[in-house]
C-alpha cells in the first residue's frame, strides 16, 4: 500500500507534465500491483481549487485511487517532531500523512516535499519515505527483470540467445580452459547475462555470480 502525497497526484494528473518522472512512476506502481491510496487530506486539498472544472474533472481521476477511509490517531513520536519542525497549516497536513506510514496504515508514503524527507529522517523511517527518483532506484535495482534497457543500448538475455561463436570470446577460450563447457553449462541453466551490440556485433557481455552467504571456494585453484 503506497500513500501518494498531494503533489504526486497534481503531477500525475495535471494536463501539462510537470515532472516527466511521473509516467515511469505509475507505470512501476501498475506493474508490481501495489495499491496506490489517497489521504482525506489530499481530497479536502483538491476540493479547495479555485477552479470548479478542475475539481470536477480532479473528482474524477481521483476514482482510480484508493481513497482511505480512517486516519491513524498522531502517535506521540510524530507530534514531538510536528512541534519541533511545523510552521504552517500544510505542515502538519503532511505530517499526518507521514503518520500513516508511522503506524503502519500504509507500507510507504512517496512525496517531494523537503519537510517530510525531513521529519521522516527525526522518526527513524526514511527507507519507507520516498522521493519519485529514490523509489524509482529502489524498484529497478529490485526487479531487474521489468527493467526495459533499449534506451541504454543494453538488454538481459538467454546465454542460449547470445552467440558463443562471436569472436568477442575469443579471449574468454584463450584464458579460460574449458570456456565453452562452463558457457554451456550456464546455457541449459537458463542464465542470463547483459549484453550490448554494435549492430550485429556483440561488444559487452555481463554475468553476475549471486553469491551465498558462506559459500566454499575450496575448488578454486589457486586458492
Amino acid at each position: 500500500r503506497v500513500l501518494l502525497d498531494t503533489n504526486i497526484i497534481i503531477h500525475r494528473e495535471a494536463s501539462r507534465v510537470i515532472n516527466q518522472d511521473i509516467g515511469i512512476l505509475f507505470n512501476w506502481l501498475d506493474k508490481l500491483h501495489y495499491t496506490k491510496c489517497v489521504h482525506p487530506l489530499t481530497i479536502d486539498e483538491l476540493n479547495r481549487h479555485k477552479d470548479a472544472d478542475t475539481v470536477k474533472t480532479m473528482q474524477v481521476k481521483l476514482t482510480n485511487y484508493q481513497v482511505m477511509q480512517t486516519v491513524a490517531p498522531l502517535h506521540d513520536n510524530v507530534t514531538q517532531v510536528s512541534l519541533a519542525i511545523d510552521t504552517l497549516p500544510n505542515d502538519l497536513d503532511d505530517t499526518k500523512l507521514l503518520n500513516e506510514v508511522f503506524c503502519d496504515s500504509v507500507d510507504i508514503l512517496i512525496s517531494e516535499d523537503k519537510k517530510i524527507h525531513t521529519k521522516a529522517a527525526m522518526l527513524g523511517i526514511t527507507d519507507r519515505a520516498f522521493r519519485i527518483d529514490n523509489f524509482l532506484e529502489k524498484v529497478t535495482a529490485e526487479n531487474p527483470d521489468f527493467v526495459n534497457y533499449k534506451v541504454l543500448a543494453v538488454k538481459r538475455d538467454y546465454f542460449g540467445n547470445i552467440n558463443l561463436g562471436d569472436e568477442f570470446f575469443d579471449s574468454f577460450r584463450g584464458d579460460y580452459i574449458g570456456f565453452d563447457k562452463w558457457y554451456n553449462g550456464k546455457a541449459g541453466n537458463n542464465d542470463k547475462a547483459y549484453v550490448c551490440y554494435e549492430g550485429d556485433a556483440l561488444k559487452a557481455f555481463l554475468f553476475l555470480k549471486v553469491e551465498d552467504e558462506g559459500e566454499s571456494y575450496s575448488d578454486i585453484n589457486p586458492a
